[in-house]
């Protein structure tokens, strides 16, 4: 039973092949183009201020939505309903047990990953998205519930927007899959 078990680790697919070079480069134009917006408007536009524009968890999702364009993970309703979401949850859960930073983050995620699910809008970096809503700075906890407005709903539709031009110019892609 144990060498069952274990024999499911050692993986059964060889891996995958290169991805073309063409596919790199629309990828990293993407992410270049796509983190570049959301860290402009937050340094250049709102230094000074209280808001945010950037947070951690928009890093992978540039890797979803620019790198992996096909997957169900990258597509409009994931990126932006998982994020928004996430950052609700990660926000009540900051909000109503934040002094035990320990659970209110793990209940964060965990309940995240459920909306989520039931949503249909699973989107893994939203994950991280309702944990820096916790474990973030005051910054962020003063935003409340604006964090899932500005930065996080708002930076995904830039992200979005830019993925959407910048993942159609090739005639390679085609993005998104679906929208709803």
């Amino acid at each position: 039973m144990l060498t069952a078990y274990l024999n499911k680790m050692r993986g059964f697919k060889k891996s995958p092949p290169c991805v073309p070079l063409h596919e790199v480069f629309f990828s990293w134009l993407g992410a270049l183009i796509g983190i570049g917006a959301v860290s402009y408007i937050n340094y250049k536009l709102l230094d000074g201020t209280d808001l945010v524009m950037i947070v951690g968890s928009f890093g992978a999702s540039a890797v979803l939505i620019y790198g992996v364009t096909q997957s169900p993970l990258a597509q409009p309703r994931n990126l932006v309903g998982g994020h928004f979401i996430a950052a609700l949850v990660g926000v009540t859960m900051q909000m109503t047990m934040g002094d035990i930073r320990w659970l209110a983050g793990a209940m964060a995620v965990s309940l995240a990953i459920v909306a989520m699910q039931v949503t249909r809008t699973v989107h893994p970096p939203a994950g991280a998205t309702a944990f820096i809503a916790v474990i973030g700075s005051q910054k962020i906890h003063n935003l409340g519930y604006l964090y899932a407005v500005i930065p996080v709903a708002t930076g995904a539709l830039i992200m979005l927007l830019v993925a959407l031009v910048v993942n159609n110019l090739s005639s390679a892609r085609r993005y998104p899959e679906y929208w709803l």
